[in-house]
């Protein structure tokens, strides 16, 4: 590889194209290399690893403006990876880079993030990814936010640190909500955990019929030392490593110990 080859970073999000946290992380992340912009049309809160698999999709191109370029997809964020990574390029990237959230992804919330869908999508492709979230929503200072997410990519290229033991490397990062200046203090981190959701709040339709939205998150259950939740109420940046291997290897062991193996 040629001392002058720039890294090919493929950029989504949950909250849509129009979001100003994607802007700010494209603008920061621009001189690292060279950078493809797919993200959803509307915002996929919430959306996790959702495929839409019940009608066709469509890519669209942004024509003039400060997002020129930019391409978004009427569906989901991990619409717009899996697409990429199975047709619409012509090569895998060489990084998946999704943010920057509007409000945090700690804990379990990461099990229900678009944001960090879309990096998980990466890694099964077998490409590294980072997902970037600001822990305070409102868009407060989320051009300083950009910057560290740059210093934080810069360090992950830098350092090689894109594949371990021979699996791409995913990464969940929070980022609290202030100054550049004071967002040096970096920590690696556990996801902590969350009591259960607030109740769900029940109201009634124009017609008279129930309706229902999902509660709030609930408050930090587990927020000890080397949590996520603690760093950042240290004010510090969280950086999560996280993988895709959902097997409980205890529990695995303790089953077959107490003959659930049969046949």
């Amino acid at each position: 590889m040629s001392n002058d080859y720039q890294p090919h970073i493929l950029i989504s999000n949950d909250d849509g194209y129009l979001a100003p946290g994607l802007l700010a992380l494209v603008n920061a992340i621009r001189p690292l290399g060279r950078v493809t912009v797919i993200a959803p049309e509307q915002n996929h809160s919430g959306a996790s690893n959702s495929l839409t698999l019940s009608r066709p999709l469509s890519i669209h191109r942004v024509a003039g403006g400060e997002r020129d370029g930019f391409l978004f997809i009427n569906g989901t964020p991990t619409d717009c990876v899996h697409i990429a990574m199975t047709g619409f390029l012509d090569e895998k990237p060489d990084l998946v880079v999704s943010g920057i959230n509007q409000g945090e992804n700690m804990g379990e919330d990461t099990l229900y993030s678009g944001t960090v869908a879309a990096a998980v999508e990466g890694v099964m492709f077998g490409v590294p990814g980072v997902a970037f979230s600001q822990i305070d929503r409102g868009w407060n200072l989320v051009d300083d936010a950009a910057k560290a997410a740059h210093d934080i990519v810069a360090q992950m290229l830098a350092s090689k640190l894109t594949h371990t033991e021979g699996a791409a490397t995913l990464l969940n990062v929070n980022i609290p909500n202030r100054p550049y200046a004071d967002l040096g203090r970096w920590r690696v981190t556990r996801l902590g955990n969350r009591h259960h959701s607030q109740p769900v709040v029940v109201q009634k339709s124009p017609r008279g019929d129930e309706i229902y939205w999902i509660g709030a998150a609930g408050d930090a259950k587990d927020r000890s030392e080397g949590t996520d939740f603690h760093a950042i109420n240290e004010g510090c940046i969280s950086i999560t490593p996280m993988q895709l291997d959902l097997t409980h290897h205890a529990r695995l062991a303790a089953l077959r110990a107490n003959g659930w193996d049969r046949g």
